[in-house]
């Protein structure tokens, strides 16, 4: 390790003032196999289907094996689960006549996308043929790989929070700084921002831009990603304020980016004024993301209007490198791009 006031200053305990690994920045840990068992069977016991030659549900989970955790190593998560589950089910057919069955889930990983997950559905010994064992193996097999995909967003989410650490002042120790950025940092410290109004920006030329991606999360997972401060410190590996409310502010990527929220529609959309410290003073961006629900994950459309003339390729890169980028590097929702 360097010493106070040398090397990488990512290295030094001297900022915390509990001499707490700084971000994490070394290899740190946390075991999620106990909330994952609890989590996987209050989710699977969840899952019941219809149609109209009966009902069918998971009646228990018999058998959860295996490990998670998730590990931080220079600002990057790493999750790592394996498991193994054995679950019993219930048949009940229009006319009132009980089947009993029986799920294995071999092979529940992070080395594995949840469609190539087996779903192996069988009955149970001795247990005469029944339609409704093709309504388990469909549209049953179908509700299963949706709840493995909840405890992954959930598992992700949940155990992100506290392993991206601020240091004691909430940024890193930067020499010569201004008396206005050392004054912000103080309101870092307490989560607040300094109390000012936002104006409607000045009048230069602007212009719009619009992108969107794709990423293998739910709409709800994704929005709540960008209006959590832990998690946005998270993705963009630098301190955060986040006010999450109509008329809240934010400020992202140590001071870099900041804004305010006008309109917060869970689940669907986000609107806020945006800009970026080089802008011209006192000019913001409308910008508005938009959540779709797709069946193989969520579409992000962003819509970014006035963003001055010959800062487009500038603001395209920012959202695709600490947006886009970060979310999937940070969180593992990697899909092919558009």
């Amino acid at each position: 390790m360097a010493k106070w006031g040398q090397g990488d200053p990512r290295w030094i305990v001297e900022e915390r003032a509990d001499a707490t690994n700084v971000n994490n920045w070394h290899w740190t840990e946390r075991d999620a196999s106990n909330w994952s068992v609890d989590k996987l069977k209050s989710l699977m016991l969840a899952v019941n289907v219809e149609n109209e030659e009966g009902m069918c549900k998971v009646t228990e989970v018999s058998k959860v094996d295996g490990e998670a955790s998730i590990n931080n190593r220079k600002g990057k998560l790493i999750f790592f689960f394996e498991w193994n589950i054995h679950m019993a089910w219930t048949g009940t057919s229009k006319t009132g006549i009980k089947y009993q069955g029986n799920v294995e889930i071999p092979n529940l990983s992070d080395e594995n996308d949840v469609d190539e997950v087996d779903v192996i559905v069988g009955l149970a010994k001795d247990e005469p043929d029944t339609q409704l064992l093709a309504l388990m193996k469909n549209d049953g097999a179908s509700k299963i790989r949706e709840a493995l995909l909840n405890y992954i967003d959930a598992l992700k989410l949940e155990f992100t929070q506290g392993m991206i650490l601020p240091t004691i002042n909430g940024v890193s120790k930067e020499p010569s700084q201004p008396k206005l950025k050392v004054d912000l940092q103080a309101k870092i410290t307490t989560g607040q921002l300094p109390s000012q109004n936002i104006p409607d920006g000045v009048k230069i030329p602007t212009c719009k831009i619009n992108l969107k991606d794709r990423f293998m999360t739910s709409p709800e997972e994704l929005y709540r990603i960008f209006i959590t401060q832990e998690l946005i410190q998270a993705f963009t590996h630098a301190p955060a304020v986040v006010e999450a409310a109509k008329g809240g502010k934010f400020q992202l990527l140590d001071g870099n980016v900041s804004g305010e929220f006008l309109e917060l529609v869970s689940e669907q959309r986000i609107v806020m004024k945006w800009r970026y410290r080089s802008w011209p003073t006192d000019h913001y961006a409308t910008i508005k993301l938009t959540f779709y629900n797709k069946n193989d994950g969520t579409e992000l459309q962003v819509e970014c209007k006035g963003v001055p003339v010959g800062e487009e390729d500038q603001t395209k890169a920012g959202w695709q490198r600490y947006y886009f980028d970060g979310i999937k590097q940070t969180f593992g929702y990697n899909v092919r791009l558009f």
